[in-house]
């Protein structure tokens, strides 16, 4: 059983809220704070990969170097 998702170098955590039924996770070993969210498995790939991408886009418009993974 894998407990992280690998996308572009970087690394998300998997969560299930029993409570209210939810997959959650953010972006590992980086210092920014980069969270996302799905009802299901596979939209939770799909919010990481976008986590990503706009994390990487923000950091482009905003003339910053993206943090790289320390693991």
């Amino acid at each position: 059983m894998k407990d992280l998702m690998h996308y572009k170098n970087y690394y998300g955590s998997l969560h299930f809220d029993d409570d209210d039924l939810i997959f959650h996770g953010k972006i590992q070993f980086i210092r920014a704070l980069v969270t996302y969210e799905a009802t299901d498995a596979k939209g939770l790939k799909k919010a990481f990969e976008d986590a990503v991408n706009d994390y990487l886009d923000t950091c482009h418009s905003q003339k910053i170097t993206p943090e790289i993974p320390f693991k």
